[in-house]
């Protein structure tokens, strides 16, 4: 996995590198078919915004969010990613158990 955290009008410091690292635990535990994440965090006036694309094996994923605090920018930035992630891996093993169930033959009379 590739991981590339980089700033607009900011400095990444390590504080905020491993706080990001830190939450991106939380999805990858869900999740462990991650290929790139590249997280871009910047700074407007007095709006931080955080955004993310995780390169999923078949899907690609991206979430945003503005907060006027960075570090609440990144909490909520990793809570919407988190509930695309676990949406997409339902929707993606779903079909496996329905196509199973499809293929039992019914009890002959």
């Amino acid at each position: 996995m590739n991981l590339s955290i980089s700033g607009h009008h900011l400095i990444v410091t390590p504080a905020i590198r491993e706080y990001v690292l830190n939450k991106l635990t939380r999805v990858l535990r869900h999740f462990d078919h991650v290929i790139d994440i590249q997280v871009l965090l910047s700074v407007e006036k007095l709006r931080h915004s955080a955004e993310i694309t995780m390169h999923l094996r078949g899907k690609d994923v991206h979430c945003e969010a503005q907060e006027e605090n960075l570090y609440a920018a990144i909490d909520a930035l990793v809570d919407k990613v988190d509930r695309q992630v676990i949406k997409y891996k339902d929707k993606v093993q779903r079909p496996r158990v329905e196509e199973a169930i499809k293929r039992v033959p019914p009890p002959s009379p």
